[in-house]
């Protein structure tokens, strides 16, 4: 009986071992099972996503012929994989799972019919129609990355920002489902080309964003801040003075930094358009650091910095950096406990941009500040951070401002002990 329970045994063994998959149905690149093989007008046949990689890459030829390639919209070989559907299905008790049937992706043509059509309903302002229209972009996109791809080289993503700018003029309240639907499409389109940035930097879209942030659930608030960080990352002082006019933004923005109630995603946004909106080249910069001096974000930040991940430090170091450019902001700083200890325990441990952001923050308070500051950051060792700075590596920037910071603390170095920089026992300011 044992016997034959092992020759039982090795024969399913056995079974599995000569299970081989047939040569044609595997993809001559990436030498997998083909999920959706389609045949190039050389006659060979690939799997979708490794041909369209492959020419991604610049490639211009059949990989197995080595033959000019005329057409990249390679033809569904249907026959093919509905053979190897089969095969999967016969050998489903091996372990072999069935692969679905592919949807078949949108083509440029189709896509800029969609846009064209989309413009049209645009112009009388038809919301049921743009709505569909809307809905069906977001369906393509959630079919596929390729889908998604062709959109945005077609046309799609100007023809929805132009419609979000022309809802959004007519009325927020009466167009908000579609708006919110527009921006979804959107956020999965970033980044955007210029002609689309001109319709979503409009008075009116950002008038709409900003309603959106007051009044729309999480989900509306991450995509309405997310689609102002893109707007501003590409350096529009414009687009700044824009922003700075629409009343109560700045309270709006410093409440998101309370990762008590938000998402990661909202923090790390809203700190990004602070930074844009406070370190920008327009006249209303300084006016904008002075506000948010006002509305406590020195402390906020301060708090944000203790215990988030690296990405969101970083933005927020370089936020507390331009913070401090001005004396209002330096003197927040100097009455919160955990400005040096933090910025000090922050060199060499968020990123390498973050340390230039501790450096110069540091680098401001010491120069332009009380002689308290010196002893204190001399206390949590930031002369021997300092050293390691340079030591390592940083910008010329960053090198000039460590230099000069060795300088201005050396004289106080013998009547200071160096002490523990460990504020596990500070507490929150707020």
């Amino acid at each position: 009986m044992v016997l034959g329970w092992r020759r039982s045994r090795r024969k399913k063994i056995a079974e599995v071992e000569e299970l081989v998959t047939p040569n044609h149905f595997l993809c001559p690149i990436s030498l997998q099972l083909m999920k959706d093989p389609v045949a190039l007008s050389t006659g060979i046949s690939y799997d979708r996503e490794s041909i369209e990689r492959w020419f991604d890459e610049g490639n211009y030829t059949c990989p197995v012929t080595n033959q000019i390639v005329t057409n990249f919209n390679p033809i569904p070989n249907h026959t093919l994989r509905i053979m190897i559907q089969e095969w999967c299905v016969v050998n489903q008790q091996r372990g072999i799972q069935r692969i679905p049937t592919p949807r078949v992706p949108v083509t440029p043509d189709e896509v800029q019919e969609l846009a064209h059509l989309l413009h049209l309903k645009v112009s009388t302002l038809r919301r049921q129609g743009c709505l569909e229209l809307v809905q069906k972009i977001e369906k393509w996109g959630a079919e596929s990355e390729r889908n998604k791809r062709c959109m945005m080289e077609n046309g799609v993503p100007f023809a929805l920002a132009s419609a979000f700018d022309a809802f959004a003029n007519d009325s927020i309240e009466r167009n908000v489902d579609l708006l919110h639907n527009i921006l979804c499409s959107l956020n999965s389109m970033f980044p955007l080309e210029l002609e689309a940035l001109q319709h979503l930097g409009s008075q009116a879209s950002l008038r709409c964003m900003v309603w959106f942030l007051r009044h729309q659930d999480l989900s509306g608030k991450e995509k309405s801040i997310v689609a102002l960080k893109e707007l501003l990352s590409f350096g529009d002082h414009h687009h700044v003075e824009a922003l700075a006019q629409i009343e109560g933004l700045n309270q709006l923005l410093v409440e998101f930094l309370n990762q008590r109630i938000f998402s990661p995603t909202i923090t790390r946004a809203s700190l990004a358009v602070v930074w844009y909106m406070v370190s920008s080249s327009s006249p209303s910069s300084e006016k904008m650091r002075l506000k948010f001096v006002e509305l406590g974000l020195v402390s906020r930040v301060l708090d944000i910095l203790i215990d988030s991940e690296r990405s969101i430090c970083e933005k927020g170091l370089a936020v507390f950096d331009s913070l401090c450019s001005c004396q209002e902001g330096r003197e927040r700083a100097y009455s919160n406990a955990l400005t040096i200890p933090l910025l000090v325990k922050k060199m060499l441990r968020v990123s390498a941009l973050g340390t230039d952001y501790s450096v110069c923050a540091i680098w401001k308070l010491c120069k332009f500040g009380e002689e308290m500051a010196v002893v204190e950051a001399l206390q949590v060792g930031v002369f021997e951070k300092l050293l390691l700075v340079l030591q390592v590596g940083c910008g010329d920037k960053t090198k000039e401002k460590a230099t000069e910071l060795l300088k201005l603390l050396n004289p106080y170095r013998a009547g200071v002990e160096c002490i523990d920089s460990d504020f596990k026992n500070l507490k929150r300011s707020i």
